[in-house]
């Protein structure tokens, strides 16, 4: 019996310890992937991200700065992927945020005018993920995950190596990068490219230890 392709993509999916510096992921499947991220599902239809793609050797260098602290072991795999993407989350998301989500619906004609009201009600949700000095970064933060793992899965499709690196400095990175960030925090990034002499099999725990259907 054959493999869904979909398995069959994860199944061969890597997180590359090592890069080849001299191979670029070409623009058309880039555009594919920004594609995906803009398009990613979120809470609310919140979208509470940005997201900052370093493609060059000197954005790339500055991100190889932010590593002078800690996490020196990520540094050879932002500087030798072909791309690095910043994956940042609105750290106090308001009703005024949420307000262009909906009148982007109104202008796409998702949303009747009439129902603004009703549909700006949804922000309730958010303001049970706001503590009391108005920081929402625990709620929009989970959402940069939603869209990592749906980079992830695209890149599989797309043959594309990932790595995605909880091991970056924030603090500094937002130091680094403010004038990009415009006030949005970074916690996690993705490197991608191709794989430096990647061999080892794929490791997971068995489907049993994981799954349980009821």
């Amino acid at each position: 019996m054959s493999q869904h392709p979909i398995v069959s993509d994860l199944a061969i999916r890597k997180t590359a310890k090592r890069y080849d510096p001299n191979k670029r992921v070409p623009k058309e499947l880039m555009e594919v992937l920004y594609e995906a991220l803009r398009l990613t599902a979120s809470s609310i239809n919140s979208q509470p991200w940005k997201f900052i793609v370093l493609e060059s050797g000197e954005a790339k260098a500055r991100m190889g700065e932010t590593f002078v602290n800690m996490f020196q072991f990520n540094k050879r795999q932002v500087l030798d992927a072909s791309h690095v993407i910043l994956l940042a989350h609105n750290p106090r998301y308001t009703r005024e945020d949420y307000a262009k989500v909906v009148d982007t619906d109104i202008a796409s004609n998702r949303t009747a005018p009439e129902e603004r009201d009703s549909a700006l009600a949804k922000f309730a949700f958010a303001e049970m993920n706001t503590d009391e000095n108005g920081n929402t970064s625990a709620w929009t933060n989970a959402q940069t995950y939603i869209a990592l793992g749906n980079a992830l899965h695209v890149l599989a499709r797309l043959n594309i190596d990932g790595t995605p690196m909880d091991g970056v400095d924030t603090a500094l990175i937002s130091k680094v990068f403010e004038k990009e960030l415009n006030g949005y925090v970074c916690s996690i990034a993705l490197a991608l490219g191709y794989h430096h002499n990647a061999t080892l099999p794929k490791s997971r725990l068995p489907k049993e230890n994981v799954l349980q259907v009821l």
